[in-house]
């Protein structure tokens, strides 16, 4: 079959390689659609921290936020799963520790990132094997491009939910990223005051139900914000968001800087905040299909475009094709 590999820092090619057979707990999917993230754009680049801690390594083949239909079945997998249109788990466990059996095993100290760490080959490729313990079916309502933004939606859902906010109160989001702007999707929803602060004031956030869409220089200061999430990528902003939350409130760390952040913990004793990091759409990927089934939560916007497997490198580049929309996300097709 044919697979997008990373070969170095930089440097990617289709390959075509053995296809996956599914081995016992096992399923192989062919992939629909698969969306690219900033996770893939570092190892692409070969900036991702794993790279150089040895956590992951080339040649790799990424694709983490998936979709697609199941077509072979290993020993042991109920026979149901067999023509399923899922999407699946990124984080896989040992499933043996004491973190796995209490439903920690996105943290487990073994576990292996499909189409990141340890590996685990990804979903830039026509087929894709997965343990059927990470499997999530699709209800017929949930398209490609729906069922693909299942796990970026999992992590943002579980940064709202970390910010305990009821209805009316106001959220402050940095970063206007697709997680910052599926993190607006979800706390709307919830009747939450939704504001994004970025860089630029991108023309999609102000269509997604955000109450104000700011710069830094222009974010007011007489609001009080009774929860922030960072949802950015620069090192200078989690100890803004301290400064800014309400005291006794909360502050969730969604976002991964390329260096080490400042934070300094005598301020959010002092003010006792409450400080939480989020790691993976593990706990959040059900909810997050059924706020998608139901129409609650509506992330089609997001997508710029939907290219092929010969664009992909291309996209981890950074290169927008010129008929791409305004949204963050770009989306891949393996079969094209």
């Amino acid at each position: 079959m044919h697979a997008l590999v990373l070969t170095g820092p930089g440097e990617a090619e289709i390959q075509d390689v053995e296809a996956p057979k599914a081995e016992p707990g096992q399923v192989v999917v062919n992939v629909e659609r698969v969306g690219v993230c900033g996770t893939d754009a570092e190892l692409f680049s070969g900036e991702m921290s794993y790279l150089h801690t040895g956590r992951s390594w080339y040649p790799l083949r990424p694709g983490h936020e998936w979709c697609g239909r199941v077509t072979a079945l290993g020993e042991g997998v109920c026979e149901d799963w067999l023509g399923r249109r899922v999407t699946g788990d990124t984080l896989l466990g040992c499933d043996r520790c004491d973190r796995c059996r209490a439903g920690r095993h996105h943290v487990c100290a073994d576990t292996g990132e499909i189409g990141v760490s340890r590996g685990r080959p990804g979903a830039l490729a026509e087929q894709l094997a997965v343990p059927a313990r990470a499997l999530h079916a699709l209800p017929d309502t949930l398209d490609s491009t729906l069922g693909a933004l299942v796990e970026p939606g999992g992590n943002a859902l579980r940064a709202v939910r970390a910010a305990e906010l009821r209805a009316g109160e106001r959220l402050l989001i940095l970063g206007t990223g697709t997680i910052g702007l599926l993190a607006a999707l979800f706390a709307d929803a919830q009747g939450v005051e939704v504001h994004l602060m970025g860089l630029r004031q991108p023309e999609l956030a102000g269509t997604l139900g955000a109450a104000g869409v700011w710069t830094r220089p222009a974010l007011p200061d007489h609001l009080p914000w009774h929860a922030v999430i960072d949802a950015s990528n620069a090192a200078e902003l989690p100890a803004l968001a301290l400064d800014l939350v309400e005291p006794a409130r909360r502050v969730v760390y969604i976002g991964l800087a390329g260096t080490p952040s400042t934070l300094d913990t005598r301020d959010l004793a002092l003010r006792d905040v409450t400080a939480g990091g989020i790691l993976g759409g593990s706990a959040g990927l059900a909810d997050t299909i059924a706020a998608y089934a139901d129409g609650s939560v509506n992330p089609r916007p997001l997508v710029a475009g939907t290219v092929g497997l010969a664009d992909a490198a291309g996209i981890l580049a950074g290169h927008r094709p010129d008929d791409a929309g305004p949204g963050p996300k770009f989306h891949i097709d393996p079969r094209r």
